[in-house]
């Protein structure tokens, strides 16, 4: 206790003797005219009321892939976030940042070591030894305790453990917003793999109708109705269809062999993954109050945020190198000759103190430390804006690409019904000789265009809902874990804090 008032006697007597050494030496090294005016974009100054109008819905939750009525796919997304090598990445780099917030936190408090060191030694005759240690062999025996203790009165070592501590909060972040691209990548390319499996559906299908044709094709020749050069193209397009079904297998297996790999796994893993049953999803509403709550449900925004946040601790840990840093020091410890008198209180040797370094003339190189800090502070004030802009365009992006399609899906649904009736009626009427074979051919072909529409656009809508999950998110929420400002949201006045110190 009685050391505890004595250090922060020492403090108090010490602080007054900096500031006046400070004032002294104003006129030497200063941070004067060196500032930003830049600052955080507020989402309510960003106009989305026509874009992003509310709408009663639901964030996306952590089990969004659950809408699609697939089993299958939450349990790949899983084994995924359970698997997959830069989920490793992530939790390497948080390990990184909290090993260094730690070592940040250390400077705050007083160092301790101790030493111990035994020397065998010849003397000369000739310097300060007299005899009998001069001209002789001696052993010298030394053991020393010393203690340091950086006083921090500008507060230095805790603006880097405050930078420490935002950059974990970058790290952690950015492990979220891992996650997130890592489920929806998943997720797009389980789509992609139902899509190649519907076309392959429907090429197979095709390829029946072909091969019917050219069954009716062979009996025409055969009654004299057809030459052979209707045959030969009846043969050609069955066989081009046949190699499309091929063509779609390939695709099929370099895609399992990309859900392999997100998988964390071998190309096998792929090839043991059921074909999807995937369903169409949740209706798509926006959740009201969008824009303000976006700024903590993106992993990318938050992690921009606190990027912000961690150089406007670097700045002040920068301005507090233009003040003097005070160290406090002592040792004690026993030093001697053999072992005879190296216990004794005559071997003591102790030493303590203060030592003050005050910057007076560097040629600039504070200042300019301080200006590259001031530089990283408006770079990531852009960044965070620019991610903040980005991100509700994606959502505005995502939403009517979703409506649009849906629209299109009725025109499309549309188109097929008429041109599956037109193929049936050209198929009737060539097999009962009241057509020519191309008519049947080209009304199939237009079936077949209709039908591959239908497909890729409901594909591509379901690409669309993935996409719009991660652009809101992927069920991430800053405001129940660490990573919330005491507001729960990045607080954008922080320019006001930053300017202000």
């Amino acid at each position: 206790m009685n050391t505890r008032r004595s250090i922060r006697n020492t403090r108090l007597w010490l602080t007054p003797l900096a500031a006046a050494v400070t004032l002294s030496f104003a006129g030497c090294v200063n941070y004067a005219g060196i500032k930003s005016d830049h600052q955080l974009d507020a989402p309510t100054t960003l106009q989305t009321q026509e874009s992003l109008p509310a709408e009663g819905g639901k964030w996306p939750s952590l089990d969004w892939s659950q809408q699609f009525g697939d089993p299958q796919l939450p349990k790949l997304i899983d084994e995924a976030l359970n698997g997959n090598p830069t989920i490793d990445e992530a939790r390497a780099r948080i390990a990184k940042a909290t090993a260094y917030a730690g070592s940040a936190k250390s400077s705050l408090y007083p160092n301790v070591s101790g030493s111990y060191s035994w020397s065998r030694n010849l003397y000369s005759e000739n310097t300060v030894f007299p005899s009998p240690i001069g001209g002789s062999w001696n052993s010298e025996n030394t053991v020393l305790t010393g203690a340091s203790w950086d006083l921090d009165l500008w507060g230095k070592n805790h603006e880097r453990l405050r930078q420490a501590t935002s950059d974990q909060k970058v790290a952690e972040a950015d492990m979220e917003e891992v996650r997130v691209t890592l489920a929806t990548s998943v997720a797009s390319t389980y789509n992609q793999l139902a899509r190649l499996y519907e076309l392959r559906d429907i090429a197979a299908n095709e390829l029946k109708d072909r091969e019917d044709i050219e069954h009716i094709t062979n009996g025409r020749v055969s009654a004299g109705l057809d030459t052979n050069v209707e045959r030969q193209t009846a043969n050609g397009d069955t066989a081009t269809i046949r190699s499309s079904v091929t063509s779609l297998d390939g695709q099929i297996t370099t895609v399992r062999y990309q859900l392999g790999a997100l998988l964390g796994a071998g190309p096998d893993r792929g090839l043991a993954i059921a074909a999807p049953a995937l369903g169409t999803g949740a209706p798509v509403t926006l959740p009201d109050n969008l824009p303000a709550d976006l700024i903590s449900r993106r992993p990318d925004l938050v992690a921009a945020y606190w990027q912000v946040d961690s150089t406007t601790h670097g700045i002040k840990e920068a301005k507090a190198e233009f003040f003097p840093d005070i160290n406090l020091s002592a040792s004690l410890g026993l030093d001697a000759f053999g072992w005879g008198r190296f216990l004794t209180s005559s071997s003591r040797q102790i030493q303590a103190g203060p030592a003050i370094h005050l910057p007076i003339f560097d040629a600039g190189a504070l200042r300019s430390q301080l200006k590259g800090r001031y530089a990283d502070f408006d770079y990531y004030v852009a960044n965070y804006n620019k991610t903040l802009i980005d991100a509700l365009s994606e959502v505005a992006t995502q939403v009517t690409l979703i409506r649009s399609t849906d629209k299109q899906l009725v025109d499309a649904q549309a188109a097929l019904d008429a041109q599956t009736k037109a193929y049936q009626l050209a198929a009737v009427r060539y097999k009962a000789g009241l057509t020519q074979q191309l008519q049947v051919l080209n009304a199939d072909d237009n079936r077949l265009a209709a039908e591959q529409s239908v497909a890729n656009l409901q594909m591509d809508r379901r690409n669309m809902q993935i996409a719009l999950v991660k652009a809101l998110g992927g069920g991430f929420d800053a405001s129940n874990t660490e990573l919330a400002t005491k507001a729960g949201t990045p607080d954008t006045a922080l320019k006001i804090l930053h300017s202000a110190d």
